[in-house]
């Protein structure tokens, strides 16, 4: 069985910043994409950043430039450091993983339970 433990959510102010910090345990053979989501009340979940196993990335067009998304191969981990944080960053943020369990599987989709981030003075 695999889980996504987030951790890093809290209250802050505008213009500040956080870390956001994901690790995904059990039986795992390999993981493929790492990323996170957001999703504020009343509206959808929607990407946030995404990182491959290679190293590449992707970012919502609103968060890039403030939010960098990086990740641990060896750890399993994935975390999302994001700067300046406005009033509409403010959601609850899911990590998710393309994970592998066994060499002659398919990789499979997982799910944090989600940590909330609120920005407001």
């Amino acid at each position: 069985q695999v889980q996504l433990v987030e951790s890093g959510g809290g209250l802050v102010q505008p213009g500040g910043s956080l870390r956001l910090s994901c690790a995904a345990t059990g039986t795992i053979s390999d993981i493929g994409a790492m990323g996170w989501y957001r999703q504020a009340p009343g509206k959808e979940r929607d990407l946030v950043a995404v990182t491959t196993s290679g190293g590449s990335t992707n970012y919502a067009n609103s968060v890039k430039g403030r939010f960098t998304i990086s990740r641990d191969n060896i750890r399993n981990t994935v975390s999302l450091q994001m700067n300046s944080l406005k009033p509409d960053d403010t959601a609850v943020y899911y990590c998710n993983a393309e994970v592998r369990t066994h060499w002659l599987d398919m990789r499979r989709i997982y799910w944090g339970q989600g940590t909330q981030v609120t920005v407001s003075s």
